[in-house]
């Protein structure tokens, strides 16, 4: 079955405002994306890729990608 990762909205959103992270503009430039594409990932409409999956990672650390991310079947 294929996978892909799915980010943890909540524990993200708890990770970003404990790091200090008052606003998607700031989140998104200590990631070095889009502030519309970190928008559109919590929302859901976007899935993860690796610029957002590393800049999560940088930004948020010491979190780790368990922390913030799941791997999830998808149904083709």
């Amino acid at each position: 079955m294929a996978k892909t990762i799915r980010l943890r909205a909540e524990q993200f959103r708890k990770a970003a405002r404990l790091a200090g992270y008052r606003s998607d503009y700031a989140l998104a430039n200590a990631m070095e994306v889009e502030r519309s594409t970190v928008h559109r990932v919590l929302k859901g409409d976007l899935q993860p890729g690796p610029a957002f999956i590393g800049g999560a990672l940088t930004a948020l650390a010491p979190m780790q990608f368990e922390d913030l991310f799941e791997v999830i079947p998808v149904r083709l």
